[in-house]
């Protein structure tokens, strides 16, 4: 098998100490915990398989400031608690205003 690998030109390397992966997307980061990652390069391409499991965690809720400045014009809240509700809320203006108001 590495004979005809060699013939091929092709190469594999298991990449050692590896302690984490992670996959960024606009949604949030696939993390691979202890991954085993192969590298393969073959006619100057290299390419990386990871094996392992993956966790998802979901990116964090960016909130303007101008939410912020809403939620606290129409419920007289903190900007601090302003922020804390629309965190809680996915960043959902309507909810927010209506969980500071007690409603």
């Amino acid at each position: 098998m590495k004979q005809m690998m060699k013939q091929l030109g092709m190469q594999m390397e298991t990449l050692e100490d590896v302690k984490r992966v992670v996959i960024e997307t606009e949604k949030g980061d696939y993390v691979f915990d202890e991954a085993e990652v192969v590298a393969t390069i073959m006619q100057g391409t290299t390419t990386y398989q990871i094996n392992g499991e993956a966790r998802f965690e979901p990116a964090a809720v960016e909130i303007p400031e101008e939410d912020v400045k809403l939620v606290m014009v129409q419920t007289n809240a903190s900007a601090e608690a302003a922020k804390e509700a629309l965190t809680a809320t996915n960043g959902d203006i309507a909810e927010a205003i209506m969980r500071l108001s007690g409603a």
